[in-house]
């Protein structure tokens, strides 16, 4: 027999052991599929949820032009540019230039339908006040837009005092068979209601969270030259490329049916729209460096499974050895394990990840403005990570595989467990990889593109590597180090020590975890440290403030307050006296000095003006507590309290000059120039800004002649969102039609706190199901040792401190020693990430709750859980392997 045909035989024979193995040993089998079936089933149903939710230019055909061959959009210019889809890019010529006329797209199209379509937007009234609403003016009961808004119940418009709305506008005001009124704004600045009468509720096609109506044309007004021309749906014949090109020379962006879902090659855009896929690698070489650590944590957390499987199997391959068996028949035996566990593991994870979506997509979609496209499987893709799953599970077992092809067949036979010393080589690779790591990290934490962020990525792939090698000294040392310890920890270090191929892949997994935890939380909080630090509110955090239009008649302050008293009775509100800097024809000019040198002043404000008056320092303004004093005695003396932020210098003298004078609209020169010397003194704010410049006594606001009113409303903690809605609309109802604002402080952004939370979960998961994996494995394999502790009278609860042990030596050697590799790459891509290009400067943010939960506090959680899972009966059975 050949070679080739010997080798296909063993394999038929060691697949076939295998999978006997596989039946017999359930629970280790079990074991095996959930540690390569969870990370396959949860990448294939991200990977639908994303492919589903992705709406390509294809599938957004419909809710783009319903049921035309292309959607036309004349621009004000001509002899535009533009990708297959004009949402992916366009370039224009000169502006100014006439819009195409419908005759000159004819000439291009010939005579087929074309139905006008506007998108608009206006005021609605609504059960509280007034909100916003964007209207799509076309007739929807025409084919060419078919699909553009899905009707749920009644129907389309016939006529112009009809209307159909989506569920977002319906929630917020009237429903079906109500009176909708929308605000229209006249070209005088009035507005006129209109009423329509809601004939159908439904969705817009293109948006889902967002108020939408549809209206025929006219129903809200004829469009005037301001306006200009309507988008055109075309029917008739499909739209070529070529038309395409011809209507880009008249100044017309096209998409095309035919266009979108039967592209042609990329060679047939003009140079300019041609873009390069550096980009696209970059992201690619990114996605194969997660890729990369991802098959590394499968790995490692399926290692030890496959490690305790080989040792099962240990007595049987030494029988085979000692029977004239190869090393290459011990090693195929083993990795047949992993074939038969990844083949199985990567179908099975697949379709659970299929039947998964199905649940995931639903909450998806509510967090998504947008609506998703259909339900997509896109197999190639998750052939792949089925493949992936297989991969991982064959190289867990590779290196159980070559131990069980060494093994030495007297000492197995003879009942005596154990592995040698590790390798003197392995802490001096892995102490050079890590140097290498290091270095990639100070290199690719300069300031750059994203070349930097790979480097910075490979750099800690390669120290997770180097720290796997020091894995098997940190074991052997902590097992000599443990002679103090109590009997469950000296008994767990040893154990740990002396079955390094079970203990050193489960701790490597947890290091992993615990690294890339880190890394990203200390990158992520960096981030936010660093936005928040650029942050500038306008008020004190909680406050809020409705700023008055300098035309507010008394009437229309008077009903602001109304407003803001009936709909919000428990935050009390504070009339905010400042100067009117504009009038109808001149806005004021106030400067500050102090003999020839200028004070400069600056603010970030939403009060109405730049220089409140009052006779002391509201609490508006957020100053410290301390400069209150010296600034009400100030201002009882006619003077200034200039707010200087944490920014600004101090002071230069104890009384400033005021400079007013008055700035004609349009330019020219300053008139009516004066001048008043007064007290002054600074307050503090502690932010990056100021509410207002100052605040003047109105005796000094007399004496400089300044015009003042009721420039805003400032409003006290505590103002509820759901509150504040329903008095934006009311406000917005108003004759003064204004708005309450509120300073929340910086706000971090929705993705930043979900990646924490992922980070979080995520790596919680992983370290409990590493650390677990490798306790109830050791637990099982020392099934002969707690035989021999309960012949010699250990006590029944030995058992849960030995099983308690177990994982609290592998969750916190692995914590240990991931979070220093977590912070090379963590400190290295902080700095590009921060970097502040007026100051040169960097921020890092540690994230110690975080470096806590992970390092201390899951290692100890996982401890106790497996301390009150494990059974406290010691079995009473001979010591036989």
């Amino acid at each position: 027999m050949s070679a080739t045909g010997s080798s296909l035989g063993g394999w038929r024979v060691a697949l076939r052991l295998a999978r006997r193995e596989a039946w017999r040993r359930k629970g280790q089998t079990l074991l095996m599929l959930v540690l390569i079936c969870g990370p396959v089933m949860a990448v294939s149903a991200a990977t639908v949820v994303w492919r589903t939710s992705d709406v390509s230019s294809a599938e957004s055909v419909t809710r783009v032009m319903g049921g035309a061959e292309a959607l036309l959009t004349p621009q004000q210019t001509r002899d535009v540019a533009q990708e297959f889809d004009p949402a992916d890019g366009t370039s224009w010529g000169a502006d100014n230039e006439a819009p195409a006329t419908e005759s000159e797209i004819r000439t291009v199209l010939g005579e087929r339908p074309l139905l006008p379509v506007r998108h608009e937007s206006s005021d609605y009234r609504t059960d509280h006040g007034i909100a916003g609403t964007n209207l799509l003016v076309v007739d929807l009961r025409h084919p060419l837009a078919d699909g553009l808004f899905r009707l749920a119940e009644g129907r389309f418009p016939r006529a112009k005092d009809e209307v159909v709305v989506n569920a977002a506008l319906a929630d917020r005001g009237p429903g079906l068979g109500e009176k909708l009124v929308l605000e229209q704004r006249a070209p005088d600045g009035t507005k006129v209601p209109r009423e329509l009468r809601i004939v159908g509720v439904g969705d817009y096609a293109d948006s889902r969270t967002r108020a939408w109506a549809g209206v025929l044309p006219g129903a809200v007004g004829e469009p005037t030259a301001d306006d200009g021309p309507p988008d055109l749906l075309v029917g008739g014949a499909p739209v070529t490329w070529s038309d395409v090109l011809r209507l880009n020379e008249l100044g017309v962006l096209v998409a095309s049916r035919q266009v979108l879902t039967d592209p042609p090659p990329e060679s047939a855009l003009v140079p300019d729209m041609r873009g390069g896929d550096e980009g696209d690698n970059t992201a690619l070489t990114v996605l194969g460096l997660v890729v990369a650590m991802v098959l590394l944590e499968v790995v490692l957390l399926a290692g030890p499974a496959f490690a305790v499987r080989a040792r099962a199997q240990a007595h049987t391959l030494a029988l085979v050895a000692a029977s004239g068996g190869t090393p290459a028949q011990a090693r195929r035996t083993v990795l047949a394990s992993g074939v038969v566990v990844g083949l199985i593991g990567g179908v099975l994870g697949v379709v659970l990840g299929i039947a998964g979506s199905t649940l995931a997509i639903p909450v998806a979609q509510r967090l998504d403005a947008a609506w998703f496209g259909p339900f997509e499987v896109p197999w190639a893709l998750l052939a792949l990570v089925a493949g992936f799953g297989f991969v991982s599970a064959v190289l867990a077992a590779v290196v159980p595989a070559f131990a069980a092809s060494r093994q030495d067949v007297v000492a197995v036979l003879a009942g005596r467990r154990g592995e040698g010393r590790p390798s003197r080589r392995s802490p001096v690779v892995g102490l050079v990889l890590i140097g290498l790591g290091v270095a990639g990290s100070v290199v690719g934490s300069r300031p750059g593109g994203g070349s930097s962020a790979l480097l910075v990525g490979a750099s800690a792939i390669i120290s997770v590597v180097g720290m796997i090698f020091l894995v098997p000294v940190v074991v052997a040392g902590l097992a000599r180090l443990a002679a103090r310890l109590p009997l469950p920890l000296r008994f767990a270090a040893r154990d740990a020590a002396r079955h390094r191929m079970r203990t050193v892949p489960a701790i490597a997994a947890v290091g992993a975890t615990v690294a890339g935890v880190i890394a990203l939380g200390i990158a992520v909080s960096s981030q936010a440290a660093s936005d928040e630090q650029g942050y500038a509110p306008m008020l004190p955090i909680g406050y809020g403030a409705v700023p008055l239009p300098t035309d507010a008649t008394p009437a229309n302050v008077d009903e602001v307050e109304e407003i803001l008293r009936k709909g919000l009775p428990d935050a009390p509100r504070e009339r905010v006296t400042g100067v009117v800097m504009d009038s109808e024809d001149h806005s004021l000019d106030i400067g500050l000095a102090h003999g020839d040198q200028r004070v400069n002043t600056s603010y970030l404000g939403m009060l109405g003006t730049s220089y409140v008056v009052a006779d002391g320092l509201p609490d508006y303004l957020g100053t410290r507590s301390g400069d209150r004093a010296a600034a009400d005695r100030v201002l009882a003396d006619g003077g200034i309290v200039v707010l200087r932020n944490r920014n600004e210098n101090a002071l230069p003298a104890d009384r400033l000059t005021v400079e007013v004078g008055e700035v004609p609209f349009g330019g020219g020169e300053i008139t009516n120039l004066r001048k008043a010397d007064l007290p002054a003194v600074a307050a503090r704010v502690p932010e990056r800004s100021s509410p207002v410049a100052a605040v003047l006594s109105p005796a000094a606001a007399e004496k400089l002649r300044l015009p003042t009113a009721t420039t805003a409303f400032a409003v006290r903690p505590t103002i509820e969102r759901a509150a504040l809605k329903n008095v934006n609309e009311q406000l917005a109802a108003s004759p003064a039609n204004v708005e309450l604002q509120v300073e929340r402080g910086y706000q971090p952004d929705a993705a930043t706190q979900i990646i924490k939370l992922v980070l979080a979960v995520l790596g919680g998961i992983l370290m409990l199901g590493g650390t677990l994996t490798a306790t109830f494995l050791a637990l099982s394999d020392a099934r002969p040792d707690f035989a021999t502790m309960a012949a010699v009278g250990a006590r029944p609860r030995t058992r849960r401190g030995v099983a308690a042990s177990y994982a609290l030596v592998v969750g916190l050697v692995g914590a240990l020693l991931g979070a220093p590799i977590g912070f090379i790459p963590g400190v290295a891509i902080s700095r590009p990430l921060t970097y502040d290009d007026a100051t040169s400067s960097t921020l890092l943010e540690i994230p110690w709750p975080l470096l806590g939960a992970v390092v201390l506090g899951l290692p100890l959680l996982t401890a106790l859980i497996v301390g009150a899972a494990a059974r406290s009966r010691l079995p009473l059975a001979a010591r036989v392997d």
